[in-house]
């Protein structure tokens, strides 16, 4: 599920937080919100089942 958020939509959420943003920002800050989205996304359709978190790793087991 992708909700890509516009100028408009991040003006009210950042005045819903108490985060007031200028005109002028809004635009990136929405670009930038819909590109991690994206990314999130992408990394939650992996399919990593039994992996270890990286902490547990160790090389020298290899």
């Amino acid at each position: 599920m992708t909700l890509d958020l516009s100028p408009e939509d991040v003006a009210k959420w950042s005045q819903r937080a108490g985060l007031p943003l200028a005109d002028d920002r809004l635009g990136a800050v929405s670009a930038t919100a819909n590109h991690v989205q994206n990314v999130l996304g992408a990394l939650r359709e992996l399919h990593l089942g039994e992996t270890p978190p990286a902490p547990a790793y160790v090389a020298a087991e290899e």
